[in-house]
């Protein structure tokens, strides 16, 4: 879990800062107010629409780590069941 924590914030940190510099690159080349206001907007779109898809891959990768989760977890308890009822005989039992 920790890796993931750290490697999430490390994305999130790369992609601030690659952002950063690309506005920070736009503003400062020598290029004509409205060329500039072009630019960014099609980058913006252009990361929104990037943005949109890597959520979409980890809202997939997130549905299968919830499916193997609740499968592992259901076998866990189905194994628990059983060990316990080897234990346990069946005239121990107080209804």
């Amino acid at each position: 879990m920790s890796d993931n924590d750290s490697f999430g914030a490390f994305l999130v940190g790369f992609l601030v800062g690659g952002v950063a510099g690309a506005m920070a690159a736009l503003l400062l080349a020598p290029q004509s107010g409205e060329e500039t206001r072009s630019l960014l907007k099609d980058k913006s779109i252009e990361l929104r629409d990037q943005a949109a898809q890597q959520a979409d891959v980890i809202a997939t990768k997130a549905g299968k780590v919830a499916t193997q989760a609740k499968s592992r977890g259901k076998d866990f308890v189905d194994s628990a069941k059983k060990a316990v009822a080897k234990k346990i005989p069946p005239e121990a039992t107080v209804e």
